[in-house]
């Protein structure tokens, strides 16, 4: 791994200041996985075909099964090591990215970040288009130099050293220091889905003089996980009486759909974590069941994730040991609660593309009236707004489930402004 300096460049075109290291697990932990998946015991599920207590028995042993049996790491480390591979230290956090270079006449550095339970390869359908659009029927002069890091703490952005309190907006100030001054670059592009939209929104408060602009997946307020009930969706807000039944219901399977998610995270993730690291198959479990509840997937996980990509995602957390540190960013954003670099507004001054997913719509909006429903929202005059569309299709995973529109939006924001 690379300490972080400032790079020295010589004369002529700046070469990239870092060595590839693709990545590569070793064959004694796919062996120990094997050993552990076999060894699984499972718990009684009886009355749960309807995935009414959670994960189904029969779907997971069916995973896991195939998980021992039929997948192909080395398939999926392949396809991973298409791209190049980068560790490097910054300010004491071992940070993992993979970058697509641009191809194009002068191409835009944009740094991509995820959420939980997504890895830096959730963007892998969406990196080669920004990075070559003319291969894709774009511009070129549309080409991003794509630099696509592992959140502190996930995969293989390991291990963290001692309780460094990575949150969200530390994050951000890391993300700062690796593009400006181990990459080098004055100014840069930024996006984000989930708890990336709330890094690359702290990058547009604090940073805004060096952006372009900024594109993210959500439009929340950066004080979200602020506060003492930090795990609680509705805020202790009853439902609102005289809801139509449909309203009623969307509301309530809203809030289900978050509840436990939020709770364990924020209050218990060193206990979660327990379970989680020892045994693959409840690990696969807890974050299956965020890819079934959050993506728009009609009942069938596998119209939006096949078994390997499932697989491949959970992988990058398996053997890296990284699904504690993982889930500890939820407390930390409440530990470490956020506070402003500046009292101007918008708070978020970087110019802000937004892309809104209708599975995602909140209850009782439809597709045609959620950009206007955003900007009659608290949320809104939080960000200098210069592109909001709306969807109708798409869940929480916007560039894997969409991502030819996720590209398009991205692209329509960055127009104008590099």
């Amino acid at each position: 791994m690379t300490d972080a300096s400032t790079p020295s460049y010589g004369a002529g075109p700046r070469p990239f200041p870092l060595e590839p290291e693709p990545i590569h697990v070793p064959d004694e932990a796919l062996d120990d996985l094997r050993r552990r998946l076999a060894l699984t015991r499972w718990p009684d599920d009886a009355g749960n075909d309807d995935w009414h207590y959670g994960v189904n028995r029969a779907y997971l042993q069916e995973l896991v099964d195939y998980w021992r049996t039929g997948y192909d790491w080395r398939k999926a480390e392949a396809a991973i090591n298409a791209y190049e591979h980068y560790r490097v230290t910054v300010g004491g956090v071992p940070v993992h990215f993979m970058r697509r270079p641009g191809a194009g006449p002068d191409p835009t550095p944009l740094i991509l970040t995820h959420g939980w339970p997504w890895t830096f390869w959730h963007w892998s359908k969406v990196v080669d288009p920004l990075a070559d659009p003319a291969a894709y029927g774009g511009d070129p002069a549309e080409a991003f130099d794509v630099i696509v890091p592992s959140f502190p703490g996930f995969g293989f952005s390991s291990p963290l050293p001692g309780n460094p309190g990575m949150n969200f907006w530390k994050v951000a100030d890391l993300w700062h220091t690796l593009m400006r001054d181990v990459l080098g670059h004055d100014r840069y592009a930024a996006a984000g889905c989930d708890v990336g939209a709330l890094v690359t929104g702290q990058l547009g408060h604090k940073y805004a003089d060096e952006l372009h602009a900024i594109h993210i997946g959500s439009g929340q307020k950066l004080t979200l996980f602020n506060g003492d009930r930090a795990w609680d969706l509705s805020a202790g807000r009853p439902i609102p009486e005289g809801l139509p039944a449909d309203v009623h219901a969307q509301l309530v399977a809203l809030e289900k759909r978050f509840a436990v998610h939020l709770a364990a995270h924020v209050l218990a993730p060193s206990t979660l974590a327990y379970g989680l690291s020892d045994s693959p198959a409840g690990m696969l479990a807890w974050i299956l069941e965020r890819w079934v509840n959050w993506s728009d997937d009609g009942g069938d996980i596998e119209s939006v994730f096949t078994k390997d990509d499932l697989l491949t995602h959970a992988m990058i957390f398996w053997v890296t040991n990284t699904i504690g540190t993982s889930i500890r960013t939820y407390a930390n954003n409440n530990r470490y609660p956020w506070t402003p670099s500046h009292d101007r507004w918008p708070v978020v001054e970087a110019p802000t593309g937004i892309t809104l997913v209708g599975y995602e719509n909140p209850p009782g909006v439809t597709t045609d009236r959620r950009v206007q429903h955003f900007l009659d929202s608290d949320r809104a005059p939080w960000y200098n707004l210069v592109n909001l569309t709306a969807h109708g299709r798409g869940g929480h995973f916007i560039p894997w489930e969409i991502p030819d529109e996720w590209v398009e939006d991205l692209r329509r924001t960055f127009r104008g402004r590099r």
